[in-house]
Formats: structure tokens, C-alpha cells, sequence
């Protein structure tokens, strides 16, 4: 698909509609998308490549934009190959053409195309750094660690355009999805898996970017997954401050739980109930065992109190609970309230586990008394229930 942008920017991506895994980790039932763009001038700039399992459509629409023309510059934000698998063809089949990116991207080269030496035709890019097109002019910024060191991203000046790399993804193929965000229903939805999965860990750098881009005057955001963002950049800009600086983007409870024989389920859903008729204006129940995990890492951001109830395990804790914290303690899960409550048949360990796992992050409070089950919930475990809703309720 060749789409025009605006008169100069033609948007030559690819969709993969066969993927099931992205990264190898995040289930993608709506596909990916592997955008790239070209900038149409008196100098014509290739805005990324794809990844290799969309090789033959993106050389397809790269040729069909170029109507014959010879492309000046290769453009390269980020150098993981899902962005970068055909930079080696494009340089072979375009002599004359220049690589630009980041010196650390640059030094990257050799890595991913092992036995090619491209050093005469790269050119490193330094921090606000202009390059003219013709009407079009790129101006170039570091936003290194989103979500690699050597990545930046660029921004078009007289059509406002942000190459924004992939600050503003989502998962998700533009055919099924959408081209544009606006023609969405749910743009977040996707967008903040994708976001806490990728880049969540990186809140800090993500804040650096977003203080350059609020220097500019932005009209669209390209971003190398998942549509063009045209309208209402403000919204959209808005999650992204509230995603990385840890904040919270909806009231409510995230309860997760992590069952082996059904117990640990029945005590998580009664807590829940327990919440909801309390007053809490969202109650999200996930189980750790069967629910995409990076929706689980999602939630758990999204809601600024989590309960989390699991069975012990090998004296220690039942694994999808462990892998669960795991990947909040990779994620940089913080300024959160948790409550926990452990489930064990003779020797309670989970509690422990947990506590221990959750005292590693920055600010997370855990709240009222841990809750020990016996195998199975009684009627006399409900009153340490109900004070431990009243306390992630009222906290």
C-alpha cells in the first residue's frame, strides 16, 4: 500500500497479517504493522525499512513511490530489525544513496549486516541537525532509550510531521486497525500493552522526548507501528505523560490472581465483589495462569491499586505469579498500592515471596495486613478479607 500523507510524504509500510508473536513475546491477534515513509522533494528521503517477513510488499511500494526517481538519503531511526532488515538491500540497489542516524546506530551496522562495510556512505546525525530536502527540511533529535540506545527521531518542519521511531506505537495492522488513530474506537487500548511492554521501563527517557517534542509545532505523529496520529494530538501526547511518568490513568483495582486447584480464584473474585460494592468505579480481574500476560502488565500500570493473590509453591511462590512480579520488576513498576494475599495448604510461602519481589521497586506500598488462605476460603477468612477491601479501597 502506497498512501499519501501529505503532497511530499507517502506512506510505503507493510503489513503482516501472519504473525503471531511480536518480538517472540506479545500475542498480536490484529496482526503488526511496519511503517515506513518516504519524503517526495527535490531530494527524496526513505523513512525506515521493515522487517524481513514484509521484504517483498515494501520493496513493491518503495518502487511504486519512487516512479523511477533515485532516492538521496535512507533514513534509519532505530536499528532493531523489525525497522531495519532491508537497510543492506536498499544501499546495494541505490548506490548513490546515503545512510543518515545516530553514531550509535551507525557503529550497529556491522552487527546486523556482518561482512558489509557501508562507512563511506553513513553519515552520523547530531543533535538538532538539519537536512534540507527542498520544501522539506528534517530536523534531527536523540531519544535514546525508546527503547534503544541509539535511537532518535525526526521532525519535518514545514508540514510539522514527528518521525516518532517507536514513541507512539501500537500493535496491531493498519488494515484491521485503522490507518489513521482517529478512525479507532479504542486507540489506547493497544497502544498501552503496547507502551508498558516496550518502552515502560524507560519512563524517564520517554519524558526527555516528550519536552523536545513540546518545543514544536506537531501537526501529525508517524510513529514505525500502528496508524498516523492526526487529530487531537493533545490526547494522545496527554497518555504518554501520564504513562511515563508512572501516573495514574484510571481509578480503580486491578486484581490478579494466580490459582492452581481453583481456591486462590474464588478468594480473588470474592475480593473483587467486595471492592465493587464498596464504591470502586473500575474492579479489572485477571487470571495470571490463562490471561495474555502482557495485558496483565498493562492493567496492573493502568490502575494505581493492584491485589494480587497466589498460591505457594515449592516453598517459595506459584510461577505465573513469580513471572507476573517479574516482568513488573523489568517494567519499573512503581508508585502503586498492593495488597496480597497468599494461599497455602501447610506452610504459607507466597506472601513472603512477594513482599520480598515487591520491596525492590520505587514507591509501591503495600496495603493492610497480607491474608493467608487455607487450601480453600471459610467463613471465618471473610473478615480479614473485608479489612483488607476496606484498606486498597480506602487507601
Amino acid at each position: 500500500m502506497v498512501k499519501e500523507i501529505t503532497p511530499d510524504i507517502l506512506y510505503i509500510g507493510a503489513d503482516d497479517l501472519q504473525i503471531e508473536k511480536f518480538e517472540n513475546q506479545y500475542i498480536v491477534p490484529e496482526g503488526m504493522a511496519y511503517n515506513s515513509y518516504v519524503i517526495m522533494d527535490g531530494k527524496i528521503a526513505v523513512m525506515d525499512t521493515v522487517d524481513s517477513r514484509s521484504a517483498d510488499k515494501w520493496k513493491e511500494n518503495l518502487i511504486n513511490a519512487l516512479e523511477d526517481r533515485t532516492p538521496d538519503y535512507l533514513v534509519v531511526h532505530h536499528m532493531e530489525p523489525d525497522h531495519s532488515s532491508l537497510i543492506a538491500w536498499a544501499l546495494d540497489s541505490y548506490k548513490d544513496m546515503t545512510l543518515l542516524a545516530s553514531a550509535k546506530a551507525i557503529q550497529m551496522l556491522g552487527q546486523f549486516f556482518p561482512g558489509k562495510d557501508y562507512s563511506e556512505r553513513c553519515h552520523a546525525v547530531r543533535e538538532g541537525e538539519e537536512v534540507s530536502l527542498g520544501r522539506a527540511t528534517l530536523r534531527f533529535m536523540a531519544a535514546p532509550m525508546v527503547h534503544w540506545p541509539e535511537v532518535m527521531v525526526s521532525y519535518e518542519v514545514a508540514s510539522g510531521t514527528l518521525f516518532s521511531a517507536d514513541a507512539f506505537g501500537k500493535f496491531g495492522a493498519l488494515s484491521r486497525e485503522g490507518f489513521y488513530a482517529d478512525e479507532e474506537e479504542n486507540w489506547a487500548c493497544e497502544a498501552r500493552r503496547y507502551y508498558f511492554n516496550i518502552c515502560g521501563k524507560y519512563g524517564m527517557q520517554v519524558q526527555a522526548l516528550l519536552r523536545k517534542v513540546s518545543e514544536l509545532d506537531v501537526q501529525r505523529i508517524c510513529s514505525l507501528h500502528g496508524p498516523v496520529i492526526r487529530k487531537d494530538l493533545e490526547k494522545y501526547v496527554s497518555l504518554y505523560d501520564t504513562w511515563s511518568k508512572y501516573g495514574v490513568e484510571t481509578e480503580g483495582v486491578f486484581v490478579a490472581y494466580a490459582s492452581i486447584h481453583g481456591g486462590t480464584a474464588e478468594v480473588a473474585k470474592k475480593v473483587a465483589q467486595m471492592l465493587l460494592d464498596r464504591g470502586e468505579k473500575k474492579v479489572a480481574v485477571s487470571d495470571l495462569c490463562y490471561d495474555d500476560p502482557a495485558e496483565c502488565v498493562e492493567d496492573a500500570f493502568r490502575y494505581g491499586k493492584m491485589v494480587l493473590a497466589a498460591c505457594s509453591y515449592d516453598a517459595g511462590l506459584f510461577p505465573p505469579a513469580y513471572e507476573f512480579i517479574h516482568h513488573l520488576q523489568d517494567k519499573a513498576y512503581q508508585n502503586r498500592k498492593v495488597a496480597l494475599i497468599e494461599n497455602g495448604s501447610w506452610a504459607p510461602s507466597a506472601g513472603r515471596v512477594m513482599k520480598e519481589m515487591f520491596s525492590s521497586m520505587k514507591n509501591v506500598q503495600l496495603v493492610g495486613e497480607t491474608v493467608t488462605i487455607k487450601s480453600r476460603l471459610r467463613e471465618e477468612d471473610i473478615p480479614s478479607l473485608e479489612a483488607l477491601a476496606d484498606a486498597i479501597h480506602g487507601c
